[in-house]
């Protein structure tokens, strides 16, 4: 992707330059608006569903490892409101919100935090683990890295089948020094795969500033080595991130081939629940917090003409849905002893 502009970003610990492609804000179709507020809807969704989960944990009633997502929506719906049903999304740990843009219930994510037979894994999984093979959501990894591989295994058997399915595969920026990034981008690019692989940089590798841990501010220069496309975006704005991955897509589709792309975003909490986020610079957080996706997306809503009391009656809406998921999961049923016992191998 040829870029043509860029601008200057701080964020309290030091300097992104990031670069963008010319025209890069979508134009004004008559769908806009539309789209816009489903994109929002779903933002929305993961925002509320997070936070209810960060509830559920501080109460003991979500146990082991949790990554929340929160102030990185914009990246996971813009982009997977690219796909069709017979594409495959693949993502790391931090994958509540990957799961509920592909259109997993909140229930069943709930569920399966809580570890419930109703879970999306059968409570099996846990926070790390979601899949549905029903949705083409294949994870959920823990091994940092070892999934890009497997994304490219995924493209690998859409181009074999003929069925023009594309694959997304999400990545931390800390993983693209893992030896499985490297393995699969270069079968992605020898064989020509149609996989977009997405890196996720929320400026932290756990508690890493990204300065200390690669020799470049730049990662998409890592493509050059594949001969790949790639782009780099600001992806605090939801209608970039859609457009940017929608071109990426198209090309995979059309058997152009992968791309990489760097997306420069934030989370607002810690690594995990039980990271305090002390390795953050003074006021950091609070200037990022200032650019909150949700409240700018908001914002360019009433923009377009949407009213106070649609964006509430929006927010009562997405309220709901999120208590009848804690509800529900809290309701359900723990897998029974028998059914854990047939899934082990003896």
């Amino acid at each position: 992707m040829a870029c043509a502009s860029s601008r200057l970003v701080t964020t309290g610990a030091y300097h992104f330059f990031l670069t963008h492609t010319q025209n890069s804000a979508p134009s004004l179709m008559d769908t806009r608006a539309e789209r816009l507020f489903q994109m929002f809807e779903k933002m929305l969704l993961i925002r509320r569903f997070e936070e209810a989960a960060a509830k559920a944990y501080a109460t003991g009633k979500i146990r082991g490892f949790c990554h929340l997502y929160i102030g990185e929506e914009p990246v996971a719906v813009g982009a997977i409101e690219n796909l069709e049903a017979q594409d495959h999304v693949i993502a790391t740990y931090r994958e509540h919100g990957h799961a509920l843009a592909r259109g997993l219930s909140a229930r069943s994510v709930m569920a399966e935090l809580f570890g419930k037979e109703s879970g999306c894994s059968k409570g099996l999984g846990g926070s790390m683990h979601l899949f549905s093979r029903e949705h083409n959501f294949m994870g959920g990894h823990g091994i940092v890295g070892g999934h890009v591989a497997v994304a490219s295994g995924l493209a690998f058997a859409s181009k074999y089948r003929g069925d023009y399915g594309v694959t997304l595969c999400f990545i931390g920026e800390g993983g693209t020094n893992i030896g499985g990034f490297f393995e699969g981008l270069t079968y992605a690019a020898l064989w020509n795969l149609p996989v977009v692989f997405i890196i996720e940089n929320n400026l932290y590798a756990m508690g890493t500033p990204l300065y200390r841990s690669q020799p470049t501010r730049d990662l998409t220069l890592k493509a050059k080595a594949f001969n790949m496309a790639s782009a780099r975006i600001d992806a605090l704005e939801v209608e970039v991130v859609h457009k940017t991955v929608k071109e990426a897509v198209v090309r995979a589709r059309s058997g152009q081939g992968p791309t990489l792309i760097e997306m420069i975003t934030y989370r607002f909490r810690g690594h995990s629940m039980s990271d305090p986020a002390k390795y953050r610079p003074p006021g950091e957080l609070e200037e990022m917090k200032d650019k909150d996706p949700l409240d700018t997306t908001r914002a360019k809503l009433a923009a377009l003409g949407f009213t106070t009391e649609q964006l509430t009656a929006l927010d009562a809406k997405i309220d709901a849905e999120i208590a009848d998921a804690v509800v529900f999961a809290e309701n359900a049923k723990e897998l029974s002893y028998d059914a854990m016992r047939a899934m082990v191998f003896s």
